[in-house]
């Protein structure tokens, strides 16, 4: 694959104060998000702390359970093709028994067996949101008898945050291994350090490679 221009860089680590710093390190040991994009909102300490907050509060907390967050997150990713985003996985949602084949078959949520009604759901709100839908008053039946209201804001917010990054993160051609290198936190399968990273590319069956 050429190697493709990166458009913003990475915020030196030298020049954060501690406080950033301190989230970096976060990063870098538990992943998603890891450091690389975190390294470009560091030019910016508002949109730096605007994110880290925000992704705090609406994907590692809140009262929707984190693991069909991630599940949205991951549909967002293949919806928009964003490779950094799409390559990272949530250690907590795995240990909530997220599984790859269940990361596999997002794009055929509806036909597929491997998702609960409550998970479907989800997808459906997030692939209305991402794709810009116009869902009738079924859509909102269905979305009701699984979720509260509070579920459902929060949720939404937390699609749309992630969408407004990810749309973003996928011009900027950063890439995993090149800030705070070292670490696999939080990376998909077989993806842990850059030669197998290069490696996965290069197959025919790499989830961005596919139509």
């Amino acid at each position: 694959m050429p190697e493709r221009p990166q458009r913003i860089s990475y915020f030196p680590l030298s020049k954060m104060d501690d406080a950033m710093m301190d989230e970096m390190r976060r990063c870098a040991l538990e992943g998603t998000p890891r450091p690389e994009s975190s390294a470009v909102r560091g030019h910016s300490s508002a949109a730096f702390w605007a994110f880290a907050n925000s992704w705090a509060a609406l994907f590692r907390g809140g009262v929707v359970e984190h693991s069909l967050k991630e599940l949205c997150r991951v549909y967002v990713s293949r919806s928009l093709k964003c490779e950094y985003c799409g390559n990272q996985r949530s250690s907590e949602a795995r240990a909530q028994g997220i599984s790859e084949g269940q990361l596999d078959q997002l794009m055929n949520f509806e036909t597929s067996g491997v998702y609960d009604e409550r998970q479907k759901a989800a997808l459906g709100y997030a692939e209305a949101i991402t794709w810009r839908l116009d869902p009738d008053d079924a859509f909102w039946e269905r979305l009701h008898g699984e979720f509260s209201e509070e579920e459902l804001v929060e949720l939404a917010c937390f699609i749309a945050l992630t969408m407004g990054q990810q749309s973003w993160i996928r011009l900027l051609n950063i890439d995993h291994h090149q800030v705070m290198a070292g670490s696999p936190a939080s990376l998909a399968p077989g993806l842990e350090d850059g030669e197998a990273l290069e490696v996965a590319r290069s197959s025919p069956d790499y989830w961005a490679a596919r139509p």
